[in-house]
């Protein structure tokens, strides 16, 4: 069976965590652990999230005295990929000896006039006070939101509708590699209209940029993995229900909070309905049993 799974954010670092490189890597460590369970009798392939650490790179490169500016959110894309497919390549090549492991810098092409890039929606980096935020927008042309009871800095998130690396990803699966791409969604890229392509000043979500990879490869399932045991009803309450099976339509007509589960059931639910097969949202830790839908909610056509 060829499989996607995005791993959450919560994969590398908690929030509220320090972001040194030995946190992030005994959360993959931790990650890998489940993932490997799948690898026996599966093509593997993983995307992940960067949020936190884009923003950690986006404040270096705007404190260092030495830059007259922070570098681009497309240059910052890519650095994370790098950073964060190194951890998992090694993990998963120490978890697998012998099995073949590669480890991709990918782009996803946007549509240079998506409405996104005219309202920033997406999250990047750490969680601030109100005062910090308001301080820090001001001194650096941020956009800021609040998120819960923090606040953080927004950035564009347009549409993801290429791979640019695809054909690449598709060979390397076919090896029987596992294959650790499409970070972050892809590093947003815009093509000109003398076909070359430019980085663009944005994130993608990474969930849509995992659900347009799963539908792409022709995968047989999309996993996405996140903290949670599942889509639940009255997520947050007392009276938190999760639900174990349901059709794509009967979550399209349901409501699910935009800044948490709403991406994850809209990413799964593109998939189903273009390819005909199911998806599946849980925890990581739970990744076997979700394929074999006794954990976890299954989405299905």
């Amino acid at each position: 069976m060829r499989l996607v799974v995005a791993v959450g954010g919560n994969a590398l670092l908690e929030r509220g965590e320090v972001p040194l490189a030995e946190i992030q890597e005994g959360h993959v460590a931790v990650a890998v652990a489940a993932l490997a369970r799948l690898a026996p009798d599966n093509e593997l392939v993983i995307s992940h999230g960067n949020g936190p650490q884009v923003g950690l790179l986006a404040n270096e490169s705007a404190l260092d005295p030495d830059l007259p500016g922070p570098y681009p959110m497309d240059v910052l894309g890519a650095e994370s990929q790098g950073m964060i497919g190194y951890f998992f390549l090694q993990a998963l090549e120490n978890a697998l000896p012998g099995r073949n492991v590669a480890s991709l810098i990918c782009q996803t092409e946007v549509d240079a006039d998506d409405p996104a890039f005219r309202a920033p929606t997406k999250f990047v980096g750490p969680v601030y006070t109100r005062a910090v935020a308001e301080d820090l927008a001001s001194r650096r042309g941020w956009q800021i939101r609040e998120d819960g009871a923090a606040w953080r800095r927004v950035v564009a998130s347009p549409e993801p509708r290429t791979m640019v690396e695809l054909a690449m990803i598709r060979t390397l699966v076919e090896e029987r590699a596992i294959v650790i791409c499409a970070g972050g969604g892809g590093i947003p890229v815009v093509r000109g209209d003398d076909g070359r392509i430019r980085g663009a000043e944005a994130v993608i979500d990474k969930d849509l940029g995992a659900a347009l990879l799963a539908r792409d490869l022709e995968a047989d399932a999309l996993m996405l993995l996140t903290d949670v045991d599942g889509i639940e009803v009255g997520f947050g309450t007392p009276k938190a229900t999760l639900i174990p099976h349901a059709t794509a339509a009967e979550l399209r007509a349901g409501s699910f909070p935009a800044g948490s589960m709403g991406p994850k059931v809209d990413a799964a639910c593109r998939f189903v309905e273009a390819t005909g097969h199911s998806a599946m949202i849980g925890r990581l830790q739970d990744a076997v049993e979700l394929l074999q839908g006794t954990r976890g909610t299954t989405i299905r056509p």
